[in-house]
């Protein structure tokens, strides 16, 4: 028998260095081969027609993500399923190459019946993390694209009064796909007591159903500044916002924002709205955070059931042949039976037809019977009548010529 290994914990102990060694560069190192490679993003919005969702995206990251929208010519054919759209945009700052990408889903809650409005969407988002699990599994696997989605903002329309059927639906069916963000779109027609109370309403019913949505992790080694703005963050969730990227003049600068008649809302004011602290969070200081949270957590405990499910499913067919032959004849019968259907209904249809014609054809000669016996009957009478009036002596109708005298 084998003496089993013997692990030696050995102290850590710390050592001075002596000189200059180099390795304090690697936070460098590490910042120059991103900002070589580039960055991508990817973020998913989600909510009805008319919240302002395109506006918002293009005022988040300060360019027309989306192209101008058209009007639509009105038809009486209706889409009844939610559609999946992707725009994908090359942005730079400052030298920082970003490849965002943002994935619509036109359609979502603007049916009658919106059951399972949900399940294209996440059907979409799995499909993601299949296409990225399967580049895992090759081969050669250098060059790994990432196409999964990162960071889901959902629009609360501004009801005031607190979470629909359709948002606790969504939610409670995407929290373990994918970072839910949720925002109060339109925020701007609300007072500020409207707005704090929804908020409460809102957060209350996202703890009663346990819905787990983002929130920004704080860790014991932030510095002060940064723990205060994760706790300003956190305070702040759902986000209020407004979208607009039209200038205006307010004092001695322009500012984003929506001009009614008794003032101008600005985007960027933290007294106005919470798209300040929005895009601070998805943007400047928690988006590696969404990716490695993405990747880390919701990508790996669904790579992880995918492939117990796998193995479970290839244990079963190899260690019982008998369930798998089994198996097999059900299959093997539900063909046939299948096909049996099939040819039954070819055989309906086609006796069907034959019937059809058949009648068709029965219903033509009665109705040319039907019309020859009518002549028939005519003729039989036009005879009659010429018999009795040849019988009374005259010729069928000639009238008899009168002045007429015949000499012997």
């Amino acid at each position: 028998m084998e003496n089993p290994v013997q692990v030696i914990n050995q102290e850590i102990i710390p050592r001075q260095l002596k000189g200059f060694v180099g390795f304090s560069n690697l936070p460098r190192q590490v910042h120059n081969k991103s900002i070589k490679k580039g960055f991508q993003f990817t973020v998913m919005v989600v909510g009805e027609s008319g919240l302002g969702k395109s506006t918002l995206i293009n005022t988040l990251f300060n360019t027309s993500i989306y192209p101008n929208k058209e009007p639509k010519e009105p038809t009486n054919e209706t889409p009844k399923t939610v559609e999946i759209q992707t725009i994908t945009a090359d942005i730079e700052e400052n030298g920082v190459k970003l490849k965002l990408t943002i994935v619509d889903t036109p359609g979502f809650g603007d049916y009658v019946n919106n059951e399972n409005s949900w399940q294209p969407i996440l059907e979409n988002i799995e499909a993601r993390f299949d296409a990225y699990l399967e580049q895992e599994n090759r081969v050669n696997r250098k060059r790994l694209i990432d196409t999964r989605v990162h960071a889901c903002i959902y629009f609360i329309p501004p009801t005031g009064h607190s979470l629909r059927p359709i948002d606790i639906e969504f939610m409670s069916r995407l929290q373990h796909r994918v970072n839910l963000i949720p925002v109060i779109a339109k925020s701007d027609i609300l007072s500020d007591d409207e707005i704090k109370s929804f908020k409460a309403r809102v957060l209350e019913d996202i703890a009663y159903h346990n819905i787990q949505i983002y929130q920004p992790p704080i860790y014991d080694n932030d510095d002060a500044e940064t723990i205060q703005e994760n706790k300003d963050i956190l305070l702040s969730i759902p986000f209020c916002v407004v979208g607009s990227d039209k200038p205006f003049k307010v004092g001695n600068k322009n500012v984003r924002g929506r001009k009614y008649p008794w003032g101008i809302i600005e985007v960027d004011n933290p007294e106005h709205c919470d798209f300040i602290r929005l895009r601070q969070m998805l943007i400047r200081t928690h988006m590696e955070e969404l990716k490695e949270y993405t990747n880390e957590v919701l990508y790996e405990k669904y790579r992880s059931q995918k492939l117990i499910s796998s193995e479970v499913a290839n244990s079963n067919d190899t260690l019982n042949p008998l369930s798998q032959l089994d198996e097999e004849r059900r299959k093997h019968e539900l063909k046939m039976k299948k096909m049996e259907a099939e040819m039954k209904a070819v055989f309906d249809q086609k006796v069907h037809e034959k019937e059809t014609k058949l009648k068709q054809s029965e219903d033509d000669l009665i109705a040319k019977y039907k019309e020859m016996k009518d002549k028939l009957e005519m003729d039989k009478i036009n005879l009659q009548e010429r018999r009795r009036q040849a019988e009374r002596g005259g010729r069928p109708g000639t009238p008899e010529k009168k002045g007429r005298k015949f000499f012997k």
